[in-house]
């Protein structure tokens, strides 16, 4: 018996896929803080830096998405870091800060002495940001454990 085929298949696989770098761009904006930063390729510039509303990265003119997008995330992820250590964790030296690139299943983590911050918190407002590190600092240490048998 011959199965028939679903007449949007065809259609859906004839889309075409949209750029996954497309918004990574000379002009392109992305979120930080809660706010927009428009990103400029400045080849005057060795580091990159925010310069009121604009992120200013060391490419040329030329470069492409992947590199416009590898740049600005860089720098956001090393804001992130430096902006969640530096600010409501300051006076809790017992903390530390890294940052996770995976799925968030949860923006912040208390895992014992480390607070484990998914890096694109850094989008979000500050007042939400600085409420999740509030609260996940607050929380009691969980036990850290290695064996995965001693949690059954």
């Amino acid at each position: 018996m011959k199965r028939l085929r679903s007449p949007q298949l065809p259609l859906r696989l004839e889309t075409n896929a949209p750029e996954p770098d497309q918004r990574w761009r000379a002009g392109g904006r992305l979120r930080y803080l809660g706010e927009e930063l428009t990103l400029v390729l400045d080849t005057d510039r060795r580091e990159p830096g925010r310069v009121g509303e604009e992120l200013h990265l060391p490419l040329p003119p030329g470069a492409t998405g992947r590199q416009i997008r590898d740049a600005a995330e860089a720098w956001l992820r090393e804001e992130a870091l430096l902006l969640f250590q530096n600010s409501v964790l300051a006076g809790r030296p017992a903390l530390r800060v890294v940052l996770a690139y995976g799925q968030p299943r949860e923006w912040v983590r208390r895992e014992g002495d480390l607070l484990r911050c998914h890096w694109r918190l850094i989008e979000q407002p500050w007042p939400i940001i600085a409420a999740a590190l509030e609260r996940a600092a607050a929380e009691p240490a969980a036990p850290r454990c290695d064996d995965l048998f001693a949690l059954v």
